[in-house]
């Protein structure tokens, strides 16, 4: 069943262009030069460094229309079980507050059955204004192009593999930060932590398009690689991960060995599971490195720190993004357009957890976006 939740939470164009992958040798695979490979690999470990910087200044909107008091936002979440969503969700909450709204929670529970009540749900509660947070757009789109009929404004988080404002449909805007380079971010550090010597299992949901497409970026990136293997893309519904990776895991380390020295995956929530069975299995904490593309979780950021087979997470600022989001709905409500602002990548490793929010377990970036937002909306 659906669980509806009702928070009455009352209270008082910047589009980032997206950074080019790294530059594939002319030759053809078997044909790199050296030279051309070490050049390479040099072009991915500065960008690697480049999205492991702590600290910088906020590169989004300065400006944007005032707060319209007294709005009813119904907010429609995949699965509050997803630390992600879960994160997202929060922001918007912390930042309903501030702007003067009441959110309606509806919680889908990661059950694609419910999905139709809860669609249901949400019509029934006659917003001003929907949010979609973890939304398969491209699935919903019969219940959300009937929302849009009836002039509600959407936005959304991770609603599709398009960042920022979709070619079509009725979505406003996907606010992420850019999926594909999140992805491509993710193995290019894989392969620079192995010096070009990486065996990849990639871990992924089929049944969402973006996962999809943040695995294919990361599958080209290992595939372009001289000297990595990719030994396998695996399908685990994220929903069901907790009964499938330990088998999975143990599967893998069978038949592989020592050839899976890296495992990429979408989302965090993976590991929390294939690391209790690499550490069964006896392993060593660096025997296999586990990287995930999304969405910096509190369990990913231990493991960070404390150096247990996860040595890295493309942390989304979730945070924040519950606070652009909205602020894009605001936009919409006062008949602006939205900013179309995606927030630069950025690669949690050891070297940076202790800045940005690390300490807190999460990525929360230190660049006084509260108080921007705050000065946009006259709050």
């Amino acid at each position: 069943m659906v669980a509806l939740t009702l928070c009455l939470l009352a209270g008082t164009s910047h589009a980032q262009t997206k950074p080019a992958g790294p530059a594939m040798p002319a030759q053809k695979k078997g044909q790199i030069s050296e030279s051309a490979d070490v050049a390479w690999l040099s072009d991915m470990q500065a960008q690697v460094r480049k999205a492991s910087v702590h600290g910088q200044p906020w590169p989004g909107p300065q400006s944007g229309p005032p707060a319209r008091a007294g709005v009813t936002v119904a907010v429609l979440s995949e699965d509050l079980r997803n630390g992600g969503i879960l994160g997202v969700v929060k922001g918007i909450g912390e930042a309903a507050k501030v702007i003067g709204w009441n959110t309606k929670i509806i919680n889908l529970g990661g059950n694609s059955a419910d999905r139709s009540a809860g669609f249901a749900a949400v019509a029934g509660l006659k917003p001003q204004g929907v949010i979609l947070v973890g939304i398969d757009a491209r699935e919903a789109h019969a219940e959300l192009q009937a929302l849009a009929n009836q002039k509600i404004p959407m936005v959304g988080w991770h609603v599709g593999s398009q960042a920022g404002i979709p070619a079509s449909g009725p979505v406003a805007m996907n606010v992420s930060t850019d999926p594909l380079e999140v992805a491509r971010i993710t193995a290019m550090a894989a392969v620079a932590g192995s010096r070009g010597k990486a065996g990849v299992v990639i871990f992924t949901d089929s049944r969402f398009e973006i996962a999809k497409a943040k695995a294919e970026a990361m599958a080209s990136v290992i595939r372009a690689c001289k000297g990595c293997t990719l030994l396998e893309i695996r399908d685990v519904a994220i929903s069901h991960s907790a009964e499938l990776m330990p088998g999975a895991t143990r599967e893998l380390l069978s038949r592989y060995g020592k050839r899976w020295t890296h495992a990429l995956a979408i989302n965090d929530i993976y590991f929390d599971y294939a690391a209790i069975e690499l550490t069964k299995a006896g392993l060593p904490s660096n025997a296999v490195e586990m990287m995930s593309a999304g969405d910096g979780s509190a369990a990913a950021f231990l493991r960070i720190q404390a150096g247990t087979f996860q040595t890295g997470t493309v942390a989304e600022p979730l945070n924040l993004h519950g606070w652009q989001l909205v602020d894009e709905m605001n936009r919409l409500l006062a008949q602006r357009p939205v900013s179309g602002f995606l927030f630069p990548v950025h690669l949690v490793t050891t070297a940076n957890i202790a800045f940005d929010g690390g300490p807190l377990l999460q990525y929360d970036p230190d660049n006084a976006y509260r108080d921007i937002y705050r000065r946009i909306w006259r709050r």
